[in-house]
């Protein structure tokens, strides 16, 4: 099918000083959690994006020296020479496939706390470094000589990146990860020497690495700046107003401006808190200070969108990081007219929690990201089945929707049978919640792909029994059955069910998603599972006008959000319905009239009031099929079935991310021959130095 008109101005070449990309598509610097670690597996997901369409496709942020190591986190090291051959494979794999390659050098200045190097950190003023983590570590101001230094690692990094064969070569002034940024934003320098002062002052430093960046590569490479153009903190750090004058100062030096908001948290803002676009208003007059392209973010999916932001003149290359993780292959998508094939990002930054894990990172719309290489998954094509066996698949969740439409993707004939009359489990009740209607993609994108497969027979509104599986005729059988929500306490920090008086109100996060609210008007929200669910539903329950407590063994509200970089907000939301949050408390008992809780601490007891308690601890897989089928194994064979195997949520409820990647690890390994050695993935293992030598010895 030819690609939409409306689009054809998404596919135009695009100058970037020497080099041209093929089309507007430009997969921004994002981090993935492999970096350094992991260098085939890098790169084949750098290379897939280019495979799926991308003009450009970027590297994370590579530090250039050992004074830039922002450990715990595993990015990219261009610190010597030895550091060449693998930046070079992300290089050849992206060149592979037609696309520009970037690579974003970084000296993460202040933000480097250099828990491996053990380096000095280094920054405009003595401050204690800016770190996620506040590590007890502290910068030191840098002098002259360090700034010449700095110049020097930045300029033999730009020559690396060259003979790495990269086409963009990155100064990073962003987020507050670019050290130069440090010495822009007036809030961290209050130097009085040449580069302190002055806007054009403190921006002397970022001219001079964007100059010598060109000097020593833009004969060939491309020089980018990618730069923060707001903190959101008004006047006492770097703000549009100021952004706008540096890029005026320097506007024609670099060949690309990449544009952000600051810090990392601002600049990949969720969907429950942010619009698509949200970046538009402090970008959209950049293009009047300089002549050259202009890339900026916003998570895009829409396509139109996309066309508005360059037809307008806000934008001259459309970037992306989380959108790209989704679908790699968006703008190839597009280019074939299959709008409908795009899984769109739902923005819930469960990608991001990978880099704060120090994991390599997941997404919920596409499970094979970070599985490229070693477990050898594309985002679009799965190998051919080794076997004609029919598949019966258990619930249209997103465990069982991925599952079938992955299985038949492989050619196998699939039957799946939901109990109820809606496809989509766990999402479809969730999307309904407050902020996460963006979320009900994954079930848009997949029922999409299961209505339209001539191989997928789906039957709704059909519970099965054990005796119904067994007449269907199905070699293998796969319960995508769920989960449901505890209702007496057990959870992380409770481990038997505490005790409830006769006549207490006791609801689970089921209740409430199928419709039934407390009766009594003030309400405990008990949070021992510290994801999103008690935060939305304390929030919902607020909007209705119930006096809400919100009480957690954490230290804050939805404490493991921390790694989706949203809990500040979801704390900021809270209190400003009105929520009363009560942390360190762990549950012991309830009765009519509230709960008994412990400090996590002391141990010491609290009495917290309220009329009903809402439970959200722990979730148990919903497992009468499973058993009822075991109870009747000795009939499997006559009845043909070779395997019943559990997925998503009804073998370990989890995230929606690990019920989508249950479902395509079914598909995939279903008659795949096991590995030789015996282990689930290949792996990348560092190589023996051959100097190897016991200190005093």
């Amino acid at each position: 099918m030819p690609r939409d008109p409306r689009y054809d101005i998404l596919f135009e070449p695009v100058r970037i000083g020497p080099v041209t990309a093929r089309n507007r598509f430009y997969q921004v610097p994002h981090c993935n959690g492999m970096g350094y670690r992991d260098a085939s597996g890098l790169a084949a997901m750098r290379a897939i994006k280019a495979q799926g369409g991308w003009g450009v496709v970027c590297t994370e942020q590579t530090e250039i020296h050992p004074t830039s190591d922002i450990s715990p986190f595993i990015e990219l090291r261009a610190w010597s020479d030895q550091d060449i051959p693998m930046l070079a494979r992300v290089a050849d794999g992206v060149h592979a496939h037609g696309a520009l390659a970037g690579l974003q050098l970084c000296h993460n200045g202040m933000n480097s706390p250099n828990l491996t190097s053990r380096e000095i950190p280094l920054g405009p003023v003595d401050l204690p470094v800016a770190t996620f983590t506040n590590d007890p570590v502290q910068a030191r101001a840098m002098d002259r000589q360090d700034i010449a230094d700095l110049r020097h690692w930045h300029r033999q990094a730009a020559l690396r990146a060259k003979k790495a064969d990269y086409d963009i070569v990155y100064v990073y002034a962003g987020k507050l990860f670019g050290g130069p940024m440090f010495f822009l934003s007036r809030r961290y320098n209050t130097r009085s020497d040449e580069y302190g002062g002055s806007l054009e002052n403190r921006a002397r430093l970022l001219r001079e690495l964007l100059e010598d960046t060109r000097d020593a590569v833009g004969d060939r490479c491309a020089v980018a700046c990618r730069i923060s153009v707001d903190e959101l903190i008004g006047p006492d750090g770097l703000h549009r107003e100021e952004a706008e004058e540096v890029i005026g100062l320097l506007g024609d030096i670099p060949d690309l401006w990449d544009l952000t908001l600051s810090g990392w948290e601002n600049d990949s803002q969720t969907s429950r808190f942010s619009p698509e676009a949200y970046q538009e208003p402090f970008v959209h007059t950049i293009k009047r200070f300089t002549s050259k392209p202009v890339v900026g973010v916003g998570r895009f999916t829409s396509p139109d969108t996309m066309v508005r932001m360059v037809k307008s003149g806000i934008l001259d290359l459309v970037g992306a990081a989380r959108p790209s993780i989704a679908d790699p292959f968006l703008p190839r998508k597009l280019e074939e007219g299959r709008i409908d094939d795009i899984r769109e990002c739902i923005g819930c930054n469960i990608c991001v929690s990978g880099d704060f894990t120090a994991s390599p990172s997941r997404c919920t719309q596409n499970p094979s990201m970070g599985e490229e290489w070693r477990r050898g998954w594309h985002p679009e094509y799965i190998r051919p089945r080794q076997s004609d066996d029919r598949v019966l698949v258990v619930g249209a969740g997103p465990a069982g929707l991925e599952a079938a439409m992955m299985l038949s993707r492989r050619g196998h004939e699939v039957s799946l049978a939901e109990a109820s009359a809606t496809l989509g489990g766990r999402v479809e009740k969730e999307r309904r919640l407050p902020g996460l209607s963006a979320w009900g993609r994954v079930v848009d994108y997949r029922q999409q792909q299961v209505i339209t497969d001539p191989r997928i027979a789906l039957f709704r509104d059909s519970p099965l029994d054990a005796g119904t599986v067994l007449e269907l005729g199905a070699e293998r059988v796969v319960l995508a059955t769920g989960s449901h929500w505890r209702a007496d306490g057990v959870g992380r920090r409770v481990l038997k069910p505490v005790p409830m008086a006769e006549g207490v109100e006791v609801l689970t996060p089921d209740h409430l998603m199928d419709g039934t609210l407390p009766t009594a008007r003030s309400v405990i929200v008990y949070d021992d599972d510290h994801y999103y669910m008690a935060g939305v539903l304390a929030e919902l329950l607020a909007v209705k006008g119930y006096a809400v407590t919100y009480v957690t063994p954490a230290a804050d509200a939805s404490t493991w959000m921390h790694a989706t970089m949203e809990q500040h907000r979801v704390q900021a939301r809270l209190i400003g319905l009105g929520v009363t949050i009560v942390p360190h408390r762990i549950l012991v008992s309830v009765d009519t009239g509230g709960i008994m809780a412990v400090c996590a601490f002391t141990g010491r007891e609290h009495r917290i009031e309220g009329g009903a308690l809402v439970s959200v601890t722990a979730r148990l897989p919903r497992l009468d099929l499973w058993h009822a089928l075991q109870a009747c194994k000795a009939e499997w064979a006559d009845a043909g079935i070779k395997s019943v195997t559990r997925i998503g949520d009804s073998l370990a409820p989890g995230t929606i991310a690990a019920a989508v990647f249950s479902g395509r690890r079914y598909a995939e390994e279903l008659d795949a021959p096991p590995r030789s050695d015996g282990l689930p993935f290949r792996r990348e293992v560092t190589g023996l130095s051959d100097d190897y030598q016991i200190p005093g010895l």
